[in-house]
Formats: structure tokens, sequence, C-alpha cells
């Protein structure tokens, strides 16, 4: 398995404002990673990304966008189709076989209802990227009315798609109620791809409110509640030998920070040899 810059990570706050493509790929190589999973482009051109990616020596592991498929009418589901068309382009533009879409639910809607809507609008998803020899891939999904949040979820959506594949998202399984290796042991033949992030409880009441009734605040990869090392002997049994983004939705570090520590922390328990 190997590490990957996750550009969201770098890109929070007003998404994408000033975001600065060679800046990124500057700093990715110097933590001596290979390859970036781009989340949107940011308003550049795929092109300009993939000659500064190129001139850096990196790959682009992912290209991940969102894209609204979640009606119950084809006929409504068509421009969401339509998105995840140009972003399969686009992921080609960048080099990468696979594309991530967080997917989260409606007001109206049950999870179940948005589960049967996006399960549809996915069987369309996964032939345009057959056509394009691109992956598509959903991750569990921090939206608590949303479609994916569980293994379970996630299988029943591979049974019905079996060509779909799943981003699996440690930190995310943690605030959808459900233990983090369980999370992924469920699913493991199934996840071509992955984050790891990290959450501590919130003291004060404010965070993201998790399935399991409890508040979440964003903490640095180790500095938090999930059994990381725990999560990466599991991946090893499952002989996983794709990539893994560092995420962080914290506050305490500041992104370039908390990128160089995570990376470091990631690094001794994924290669403890090293």
């Amino acid at each position: 398995m190997k590490i990957s810059m996750m550009s969201y990570t770098m890109a929070r706050g007003e998404w994408g404002k000033n975001h600065d493509v060679e800046e990124l790929c500057k700093f990715t190589k110097e933590l001596d990673l290979e390859g970036i999973d781009w989340v949107t482009t940011y308003g550049v051109d795929p092109k300009e990304i993939r000659r500064i990616s190129d001139d850096y020596g990196l790959k682009t592991v992912c290209y991940t966008f969102f894209a609204d498929i979640n009606f119950p009418d084809k006929k409504d589901r068509q421009s969401g189709i339509d998105k995840i068309k140009e972003g399969i382009e686009i992921a080609s533009i960048l080099g990468t076989d696979k594309i991530m879409l967080p997917i989260g639910g409606k007001d109206d809607l049950s999870r179940e209802q948005s589960r049967k809507n996006v399960v549809a609008g996915l069987k369309d998803a996964v032939e345009i990227g057959r056509e394009y020899g691109v992956t598509i891939t959903v991750e569990h999904f921090t939206d608590k009315r949303g479609p994916f949040i569980t293994s379970a979820d996630m299988n029943e959506a591979i049974r019905e798609v079996p060509a779909l594949r799943i981003t699996y998202d440690n930190g995310n399984v943690l605030v959808g109620g459900e233990n983090p290796i369980a999370g992924f042991v469920n699913s493991g033949e199934a996840i071509v791809h992955a984050h790891f992030k990290d959450w501590s409880l919130s003291t004060d009441g404010n965070g993201l409110k998790g399935f399991d009734g409890k508040t979440y605040i964003g903490a640095l990869v180790g500095e938090g509640l999930i059994d990381h090392k725990g999560v990466v002997e599991a991946m090893k049994k499952f002989n996983y030998t794709g990539y893994i983004n560092f995420e962080y939705e914290g506050s305490k570090y500041e992104s370039r920070d908390a990128t160089i520590k995570g990376v470091k922390y990631l690094r001794d328990i994924i290669f403890p040899e090293r």
C-alpha cells in the first residue's frame, strides 16, 4: 500500500480559493509521495494539472468530484449522469483509472429511498466508466441522511452494481457508528482506494453529529479515537495494495503542518521496518 496526497486537505476553507496546483505538486514531491487525489480541479484546466503533475513526476491516483443522481426518475438523474461522464473524461485526462463520488442524502428522502435512487444511477455510471477504463467508487459519507454510511450499505450497493467499487474512509466509518476495522473487513474485497483521518469526541457539543449520537471534532491521525494500526493490519491481511489518502479535518494544526506530521505517522505504522 502507498500513501497519497489529498488536495482537499490542503484546500479547505473557502473551497479551493487561491489554490496553487504547482505548489501542491511541489509539496507532495517534498514529502516523497508519488500521487495526488484531486478533489475537483478548482477551475484549473485538467490538461494543465496533468502537465504540472507530469513535470514533478507525480501521478493522479483518483479524481473526486460531486454529482447529484439522487432522484427517483431517470430523466431527473440525467444531468448528474452527464456530470459523471464529464468527470470520467477529466479523470482520463489526469491519467487516473478511478473516480470517487461523495454522495449525500436529502431531507425529503429516507436513506433507503436515496440508496435506491443512487444505485439506479450508478448502474448507468459504471457502464460509462467501463467505456473509458475508469472504475467508479463511492465512499462511506458523513451525511446522516446519506445512502452509504455503513459497510452493510456499501455491500448492498455492490450486490446491485457488481462493477462498483469502494473508497474506504476509516474516519467516516467511525462517525457512521461502525468499528473502522470491521468496516474494512466487511467490504474488503471491493475496496480499491482509502482515506485515513481521525476524530475526537467534542467536549462542548459543537462538531459533527455522528450516526451513533455522539459529537465529533476533527483530529490528526494518531491523536484521535481510531485504531489506525489495527486497520492497517486488516488491510495487509486482505493484501490491499492501493493508495491511502492522508486527510485532515481538524483545526489544531495548519494544513501543511498536519500533513507533514500525518504522513510521517502513517509511514511509521504502514512501514514499521523502515
